[in-house]
């Protein structure tokens, strides 16, 4: 049974080491639509009442790969905790460490935004890990360095990898929303450290 926004502990104070009456909880609780809505999209990607088609394991294998490929080591122990086994999360890190990129890359429509272009490594799961973690991870993790480090690349050939690989439209709908939930969480969470470390050094 999914947790409720109010019952569960809001994630992003957790990463971010928002405390309870703190400065920044003050700053926090003068959006309180914008936590409420954060809170609300973690629990509907990761503690769905209705898995479909995408099982809570993948979610939770996807969001540590998309953590590490962002360089946060914290979000990554704290998405590990909901993976199947500590033999999956050596298998991911090692997946972690040969995707590492910094980006974005990727090319627009030729025109005037075309001096912009930037090639990049693409991303493939390699040969020793694909057995162990399957067609379905290996293309998920594949379309999530795609979003994250290429995304003027995306185009309907990636989504045919996807399908291909045995996920369904609404699968892929999930997969891409997880992805672009933890740009947007990573990002809150970093914001946050920062100023917490600011309002410190200032006190």
């Amino acid at each position: 049974m999914t947790a409720s926004v109010t019952d569960a502990p809001d994630v992003i104070d957790l990463l971010a080491g928002v405390s309870p009456g703190s400065p920044l909880d003050a700053i926090r609780a003068e959006r309180p639509q914008a936590r409420q809505n954060a809170q609300a999209s973690f629990l509907a990607l990761f503690q769905p009442a209705d898995e479909g088609d995408a099982t809570r394991a993948e979610r939770y294998a996807v969001a540590t790969f998309v953590a590490g490929l962002h360089r946060q080591p914290d979000l990554v122990a704290f998405y590990a905790k909901g993976l199947a086994d500590a033999g999956q999360e050596r298998l991911i890190a090692a997946e972690i460490a040969r995707a590492a990129a910094h980006g974005p890359y990727g090319h627009y429509p030729a025109g005037p935004l075309s001096a912009e272009d930037q090639p990049g490594p693409a991303f493939l799961v390699s040969e020793a890990s694909l057995p162990a973690l399957g067609p379905r991870l290996s293309a998920a993790f594949a379309h999530a360095h795609l979003l994250v480090f290429h995304p003027r690349d995306a185009a309907p050939g990636a989504l045919q990898n996807l399908l291909d690989a045995g996920w369904s439209a609404t699968g892929i709908v999930t997969l891409s929303q997880l992805v672009s939930f933890l740009a947007f969480q990573i990002r809150v969470v970093a914001g946050l450290r920062t100023l917490a470390a600011t309002l410190a050094g200032g006190a």
